[in-house]
């Protein structure tokens, strides 16, 4: 009896994998349409793609755990060994939110990727100097919230981006948070080799806009955007390709072909220039959604969170400790940040924690 038992959990074990093993081959098969080049990676490296385990299987099945789950940041790396180097991280800013927003920023998780990271403002700014050193670029841009002003901004994190190695483009807003560790463990789920421009749409439908023609001439165009205020990251490979249309003052004519702001130019030249397309990815959050609907045993899975004021109310993260709503009222940044790095000091000094 025992062993017609064993017998039958062992092939119920095979049953299971061979089930994964045609699962992952169907998506393979519709990830290579979708993404030419993933074919020819896929016939280099055959055994990357081939590997799963009864654990892939059961994934998800397991219980969710309540408490906050942090991980070891090398545990994402990929056999393509992506890390934090890879990935160039730009934060738009103005002078005016330097010390209300911007310090919160650096003294949290800007401190886990100084490296990488670099913050566009319009307004020289000592302070901001003496900490981010010559990641500080001061772009002339006006300080107004204008398409224009922002489009100028955006123009200079691009063009900054084109003369950088990285392999990677990822624009923040100065009210958001970055996990670089989900940051990774997504980023290493694809290829900078192919055409990715992963965000949050704030629309749950295209935009539609009109773009100037010579001639006084318009026509209607729609596409999707990812909005910047939850941050996006494009590919090398689609941002090279955005060139004609994004580098220098390129980015701030085509601009002025859809009068929309940067958020909008970007997935306008993406999708009707470039013939690119938006991947939804429901780890980035911006201030324009009811953060507080993200369960908190969750949270360190996202990639980006904001703050900022939901149908006339404080919008921010439900989270408990180290700092109470009091002493961390307008963000609970601090307050994530102690729960994904706990040896930093001030988090150590932290009552009761």
């Amino acid at each position: 009896m025992g062993r017609r038992l064993i017998r039958g959990l062992s092939g119920a074990t095979v049953f299971l994998v061979s089930v994964a093993l045609l699962s992952v081959r169907h998506r393979g098969t519709r990830e290579t349409a979708r993404y030419p080049g993933l074919r020819e990676e896929m016939s280099e490296n055959p055994e990357r793609w081939s590997k799963v385990s009864l654990e892939d299987v059961t994934e998800g099945g397991g219980r969710r755990e309540k408490d906050l789950q942090v991980h070891p940041l090398e545990g994402y790396r990929t056999e393509g060994s992506l890390t934090l180097g890879d990935i160039f991280i730009a934060v738009k800013t103005t002078k005016r939110f330097h010390q209300s927003r911007m310090e919160l920023l650096l003294d949290t998780w800007i401190s886990q990727a100084r490296e990488q990271t670099y913050v566009f403002t319009d307004e020289e700014d000592d302070a901001l100097k003496r900490r981010m050193g010559d990641h500080a670029i001061f772009t002339n841009c006006s300080a107004e919230h204008s398409h224009l002003a922002l489009s100028c901004k955006m123009a200079s994190e691009f063009d900054a981006f084109l003369a950088s190695s990285q392999s990677w483009f990822c624009h923040l807003d100065d009210d958001n948070y970055l996990n670089p560790r989900a940051l990774l463990k997504l980023l290493s789920s694809y290829s900078a080799t192919w055409d990715v421009y992963l965000g949050k749409p704030s629309l749950n439908r295209p935009i539609w806009a009109s773009e100037t023609l010579p001639n006084n001439q318009t026509k209607s165009v729609h596409f999707w955007f990812a909005t910047g205020g939850a941050g996006f990251c494009i590919s090398r490979k689609l941002v090279n390709k955005m060139v004609p249309w994004a580098s220098g003052r390129n980015f701030l004519s085509t601009s002025e072909l859809i009068r929309l702001p940067d958020d909008c130019t970007v997935g306008y030249i993406i999708e009707c220039k470039v013939g690119g397309q938006l991947l939804p990815n429901g780890l980035f959050h911006s201030h324009l959604e009811n953060l507080q609907l993200i369960p908190p045993s969750q949270l360190t899975q996202q990639v980006t969170l904001s703050y900022g004021v939901f149908e006339n109310k404080l919008n921010v993260i439900e989270l408990s400790g180290p700092f109470s709503p009091q002493e961390d009222p307008s963000s609970r940044f601090r307050s994530l940040h102690c729960h994904l790095y706990p040896d930093t000091p001030w988090c150590l000094q932290a009552v009761g924690w």
